[in-house]
């Protein structure tokens, strides 16, 4: 995939971005760098590779035994916390809308 310069200064005017022509130009280059980075990566064959849960993992095999245990530690105050709510439901704050 890669874009040319009427898609950058569509996404300039989308983000609400002064892009100048210069600069349009320069972005360019990067954005398709990026894509370019982002397909070589995607054919790279993975299969049989397992995922990580931390990227040291690769190298350390001891760093799942720094992380702490996934255990809850403070007690469960949702009730006290809505009975001060102006509206809730269901566990859950009502709150006005505010965008049209």
């Amino acid at each position: 995939m890669s874009l040319d310069l009427n898609d950058v200064k569509r996404l300039a005017r989308l983000a609400q971005l002064d892009l100048e022509e210069s600069q349009a130009g320069k972005t360019l280059d990067k954005l398709n760098g990026i894509f370019s980075l982002v397909e070589q990566m995607r054919a790279v064959d993975t299969s049989g590779v397992e995922p990580l849960n931390h990227p040291i993992a690769a190298h350390q095999n001891d760093v799942a035994l720094r992380l702490r245990e996934d255990a809850v530690s403070e007690p469960n105050r949702r009730d006290d916390y809505q009975q001060v709510a102006p509206a809730t439901q269901d566990g859950l704050y009502l709150v006005p809308k505010v965008i049209e």
